[in-house]
């Protein structure tokens, strides 16, 4: 049995990779920063730590004893206006880890963080090797890509055994935001209008699969992307259609008109006191649009990816029970 810790238990990725961890018998400390997740994750068994995932001295506590560590927990979001709990979360969060995994004697960090930092010019692939375009598309993007180069520092700084993976856009059961929220407003009808665009999919099994391939197989120091799919959104929403059974037809807007759109429904929304549903950078981030390239984490991890017909039937199977999906 080994000792290991996470933080981000209750999310997405963290609750996936948690029942990963316990089904294969695992000891879990779990980082809960409320009442309510200390619960869910006492209740499946973890032992739980209180504390913020960017205090140093509550992660040292945690993971006291522990092999491995799983730093998980982070702020996914756009059109966020006041970005200081992002900054917390994705750039403090991730430096705090490395410190206290070094204070702790863990033998492997892995850190969860995103294929967004791979910045890739607009029209190119990305990878690894990009060389990043040298400007963020949005504060999540910045964020993440600040966190993920101070953690790398801080590790060679400290000589701390440190894996990072890169997810992208990660789809399955559990999963309703982000791009999900997207695809499942166009299956039920309600979203008609798209922006031409190219996405980047990952299974939330091959997520979770990557970070235990991290764990076990990684060279440190490194950063390995996770993407299982990379199609132009027409071709992403047909299939998601047939997967569903369903025939939708959507319309796409122009570049320019979609970047309009954008900004007026932003400053109106912030003008009326209410969170934008859709602002500038969420337009920017679209049309940018990633075609990612997720083979090192094939030929250096093993990692297998599932079919993207199998993620899409997940998803829409789930989102049905869970009554998300009415068609």
């Amino acid at each position: 049995m080994t000792r290991v810790f996470i933080t981000g238990g209750t999310g997405v990725i963290g609750t996936a990779l948690a029942t990963r961890l316990f089904d294969r018998g695992d000891e879990v400390v779990a980082l809960a920063r409320s009442d309510a997740a200390a619960k869910v994750l006492e209740g499946r068994g973890a032992r739980v730590v209180r504390g913020e995932a960017y205090d140093e001295d509550v992660l040292a506590r945690g993971m006291d004893g522990c092999a491995q560590a799983f730093t998980v927990a982070g702020v996914n979001s756009l059109c966020v206006e006041d970005p200081r709990a992002m900054e917390r979360l994705n750039v403090s969060g991730p430096v705090a880890a490395v410190r206290a995994a070094a204070r702790a004697g863990v033998s492997r960090l892995v850190h969860t963080s995103s294929a967004a930092t791979m910045g890739e010019p607009t029209g190119t692939i990305g990878s690894e090797a990009s060389q990043h375009r040298g400007w963020y598309l949005s504060t999540y993007e910045r964020t993440k890509t600040e966190g993920e180069r101070a953690a790398l520092a801080a590790a060679r700084e400290l000589g701390q055994d440190l894996v990072c993976v890169n997810p992208s856009s990660v789809q399955g059961p559990g999963r309703a935001g982000g791009t999900a929220r997207f695809l499942l407003a166009f299956l039920d009808g309600r979203l008609k209008v798209f922006v031409p665009t190219t996405v980047s999919l990952v299974d939330i099994d091959d997520c979770v699969e990557g970070h235990l391939l991290g764990a076990e197989r990684g060279a440190a120091g490194e950063r390995y992307l996770l993407n299982g799919m990379a199609l132009p959104i027409t071709e992403a929403l047909a299939l998601a259609g047939e997967v569903a059974g369903v025939e939708r037809h959507p319309r796409l807007l122009p570049g320019p008109v979609a970047t309009a759109a954008g900004a007026i429904a932003e400053r109106a929304f912030k003008i009326a006191g209410r969170h934008p549903p859709i602002c500038r950078e969420m337009v920017r981030t679209l049309l940018h649009g990633h075609r990612y390239d997720g083979s090192r984490a094939e030929r250096e991890l093993g990692l297998r990816y599932t079919d993207p017909r199998e993620t899409l039937r997940k998803t829409v199977e789930w989102a049905r029970r869970e009554g998300l999906l009415r068609s």
